[in-house]
């Protein structure tokens, strides 16, 4: 039985933290090898499965020291077919990965959860294609590609799903209606280029509310993810209907662009505290901001300083 899925209490208020960029702190700072920036291919192994779990707590330390919520999204954003396939997945097998990334993630909520302090799970999902490349994909075909991550999630004590890194509209829309089909609720998180907009030119507004025009306004609420401040602040008309859908921030540590970080053999962890001061101007213009974390090249480092910026009365 879901404990959150018919009432996620992030809508209703308050700030849930989320982890960081989960990949990027697995190969620079931990020494890990993730095939084509898979972190699921851990769930194999018991060893594997430890090493997530000692990812996610300290992210969990810092929200119950603040006294916040969490979203805490599985180790699964490669784990739909076409990647799986990659990695010699068969149908069943990543099947049973997602299936395992919400059971490791039902024991940490078990450890951390508080009254006070919900914790969502979250089943996560990554675009068909390159993060930052864009799709080809029609509305019908991604909503039916998309669906077998989301029905494994269904079945799941999954609260709802997160579609992170998409890069175009026609993608978020498939993925909306079938999490709507599977009676699902979903977030969607397109990423930025460096001038704000969708790699296919296309404005974060024209994303909104196309996607809430195409689906009936299926998603409980929009993210940005994989950019940096500096690329998308300006593009965010604050006081719109459009972007009081966004709830949710995770945001790059540096500020180079996609094809600059898709270059570099090291890692940019920019400065953990310019980049909390950066969220504190975006919650300042943006309250209806929820959700806050961090994508490529953050750890706990930089979630703490956010912390720090966003709530200090609760430090």
């Amino acid at each position: 039985m879901t404990k959150y899925r018919h009432d996620l209490p992030q809508l209703k208020g308050g700030t849930f933290l989320t982890d960081g960029g989960m990949e990027t702190t697995m190969i620079f700072h931990d020494g890990i090898a993730l095939p084509h920036f898979a972190s699921f291919v851990l769930l194999a192994s018991e060893d594997g499965r430890q090493r997530t779990r000692n990812y996610y707590r300290p992210y969990l330390d810092i929200a119950r020291r603040h006294g916040t919520g969490f979203v805490l999204d599985t180790a699964t954003w490669r784990a739909n077919p076409d990647w799986g396939q990659k990695l010699g997945y068969t149908s069943e097998a990543l099947k049973a990965a997602n299936e395992e990334a919400v059971e490791l993630l039902l024991g940490l909520r078990k450890t951390y959860e508080r009254p006070e302090q919900p914790i969502v799970i979250s089943g996560a999902i990554g675009p068909r294609g390159d993060g930052y490349k864009a799709g080809m994909m029609s509305a019908h075909e991604a909503e039916d590609y998309h669906a077998f991550q989301i029905e494994v999630f269904a079945g799941t004590e999954a609260d709802m799903v997160s579609a992170f890194t998409l890069t175009n509209i026609d993608e978020a829309i498939g993925v909306a209606r079938a999490a709507r089909s599977f009676a699902m609720p979903c977030a969607i998180s397109f990423t930025l280029e460096t001038d704000g907009r969708l790699v296919t030119g296309r404005s974060i507004q024209e994303a909104i509310e196309t996607t809430d025009m195409a689906t009936g306004g299926a998603p409980a609420y929009y993210m940005i993810n994989c950019a940096h401040p500096t690329h998308f602040e300006s593009a965010l008309d604050h006081s719109s209907t459009w972007a009081k859908r966004i709830f949710g921030i995770r945001a790059n540590a540096s500020t180079m662009s996609h094809a600059q970080l898709d270059n570099s053999d090291t890692l940019d962890a920019g400065d953990p505290d310019d980049l909390g001061r950066r969220y504190r101007k975006l919650l300042e213009r943006m309250p209806e901001l929820r959700v806050l974390g961090g994508c490529c090249g953050t750890d706990h480092r930089h979630v703490a300083a956010i912390c720090e910026a966003c709530l200090p009365q609760a430090a």
